[in-house]
């Protein structure tokens, strides 16, 4: 096997506490493809080889290693990034690479342009005639800074630029033209509208926390229908802002790295610190967010000036926290709910039903979204059981599908999904679910938690069948200790649940907020997604809360501050 630098890095780097937890995640993976413990694909030594023989053709334009070769010059993470996306091949079909898009989601200063700017050299030269390569950014200064980077190394480095004295590349404003195969590179000004048509073979979507819609990348998404060897680029740091594509892209990444979502075709590297709490003295939060300052002690030792600076300039915390250390310091205060993990380590084969007092929590959406019923109950041991279902309008399960990149109908297969209605709920469907659940369960159903909003309708069909029906206020005093006495429940081993992957999305997506008496509470609005079965379960086990734990029955207590 030809020398694989990128493999190299992942072995010394995985285990170091340095390593952010989703960069260790996409490491193992590809290490795994590496050991050969992959059937379906494999690195290839050719295209390494040829990677490695460009990069020492390359050289530095400027900065602290200017003049030096770019193979002298390239960092741990570069040679991950590089061997990954363009070595990484179909083992019955060498020729068609495996990733389509490279995620990159690191700190300022880490060389992020200049990394895809190399990567698009290396394109230009290999790719078939004729290919076509963009930049978009969210102003066209932005995008420009990778033709830059292009220009300039080109012209520094003779043995590429030029061939017997004559020059192989046509630099002018905006493009850069490989002349022997005709391929072309093009910086692309932001808009809204004028980004279809193009053909890219590859594109860069840099800074996309900072773009205010999907747009661009959508754009060159789809111009790639008709590309064999399709590959994008996405990279940026974080913004003040939870609300942008960058976090859209980067949601979407974690859920495959925590297997809730298989796709093949992304190679995703989260360069955010695993614990932002004590980021003023942990010297982790700069290391993980940076992992170029691992290798260039200037870098580090700027990023210490700079922390320095924030802990005593208030009003520069933003920008230190967002743009290198990769925390969106407008949402502290809000943090993930749990890690996905620890919610799938509670999953079991089969949970008996059959005799059990259950609670069912509802979420009653507007009629054109996710509606969510959860049924909890409390066993012998003290371990809290759940199952949870969702109700999709059927009729928008293929824009819903798009727009959050799951596929609603896979969910719909394993029973955890109830499509119904055309362009909104059939409420009823929801209604006769509900009826039916104490003789498809065999359960007895004790009570049933509903938020007010969009539910009154169905409370009092349900309270004219006989069933108690409570309103369960969605006040962050009110929701505080059932949020919490699931979280520590899941922590604790004692939640169970069966195989339900939209309910480990929903989890995946869940964002907790605390108000000013550091009341927990699942916030809708700054989740990352769709949140309903989560708020349904936790309306159930507020039920169950009441009636259980706060009457004491043995073995099932927990503490609520």
């Amino acid at each position: 096997m030809a020398r694989n630098r990128g493999y190299e890095y992942c072995k010394s780097s995985i285990d170091a506490d340095t390593c952010p937890k989703y960069v260790r995640k996409q490491m193992r993976q590809w290490m795994d493809v590496c050991e050969g413990k992959s059937e379906k694909y494999v690195v290839s030594d050719e295209k390494i080889r040829q990677m490695e023989l460009i990069l020492k053709l390359l050289v530095m334009p400027k900065g602290l290693k200017a003049g030096q070769t770019l193979y002298e010059c390239t960092t741990g993470y570069q040679w991950l990034l590089y061997t990954a996306v363009l070595c990484t091949v179909y083992s019955d079909n060498p020729d068609k690479r495996r990733y389509e898009i490279g995620l990159l989601e690191i700190a300022r200063k880490n060389f992020k342009t200049y990394t895809v700017a190399t990567i698009f050299i290396i394109l230009m030269l290999t790719e078939p005639r004729f290919a076509e390569f963009f930049s978009v950014a969210p102003d066209g200064a932005l995008s420009r800074q990778i033709r830059e980077a292009i220009s300039q190394t080109l012209r520094s480095s003779p043995l590429v630029y030029e061939y017997k004295g004559n020059r192989r590349f046509k630099i002018l404003n905006p493009s850069i033209t490989f002349i022997p195969k005709s391929s072309t590179y093009v910086p692309l000004s932001y808009s809204t509208s004028r980004m279809d048509g193009r053909l890219p073979s590859a594109f860069c979507a840099d800074e996309v926390g900072a773009l205010p819609t999907s747009y661009a990348v959508e754009a060159m998404k789809s111009g790639q229908l008709n590309i064999l060897n399709k590959l994008g680029f996405i990279i940026s740091t974080k913004y003040p802002t939870i609300d942008n594509p960058l976090e859209d892209e980067v949601a979407y990444a974690k859920k495959v790295l925590d297997g809730i979502i298989d796709d093949d075709t992304i190679f995703a590297l989260l360069y955010e610190p695993d614990d932002t709490k004590d980021w003023m003295t942990d010297d982790l939060v700069m290391r993980q967010a940076n992992p170029v300052s691992l290798e260039i002690p200037e870098i580090w030792e700027d990023l210490l000036k700079k922390r320095a600076y924030a802990i005593a300039v208030e009003s520069a915390r933003e920008n230190f926290l967002t743009k290198h250390c990769n925390i969106i310091y407008q949402g502290a205060g809000t943090e993930t709910f749990i890690d996905v993990a620890d919610v799938q380590a509670c999953k079991v084969a089969d949970i008996d039903w059959h005799g059990r007092v259950v609670y069912l929590g509802l979420d009653l959406s507007e009629t054109n979204d996710n509606t969510a019923v959860a049924m909890a109950a409390a066993d012998d041991d003290g371990k809290i059981l759940a199952d949870v279902f969702a109700f999709v309008p059927e009729g928008r399960i293929p824009e819903k599908n798009a727009y959050e990149k799951i596929d609603y109908k896979e969910f719909i297969r394993a029973g955890k999904c109830i499509a119904c209605g055309d362009r909104v709920i059939d409420y009823a469907v929801v209604e006769d679910f509900i009826l039916g659940i104490e003789k498809r369960f065999g359960v007895q159903v004790q009570a049933i938690g509903y938020d007010r909003w969009n539910a009154l309708s169905t409370a009092q069909k349900l309270e004219g069948a006989g069933y108690n029906t409570v309103e369960i206020k969605q006040h962050s005093s009110v929701l505080h200790p059932p949020t919490k006495l699931l979280k520590e429940k899941i922590l604790g081993g004692e939640f169970e649940y069966t195989d339900n992957k939209l309910l480990e999305i929903n989890f995946q997506n869940a964002r907790c907020s605390y108000d000013t008496n550091k009341n927990m509470y699942v916030h809708k609005k700054k989740s990352k997604g769709k949140v309903d079965m989560v708020v349904a379960l936790i309306n159930a086990i507020y039920l169950l809360q009441q009636d259980v734990v706060f009457n004491q029955v043995p073995d099932f207590t927990v503490q609520v501050i």
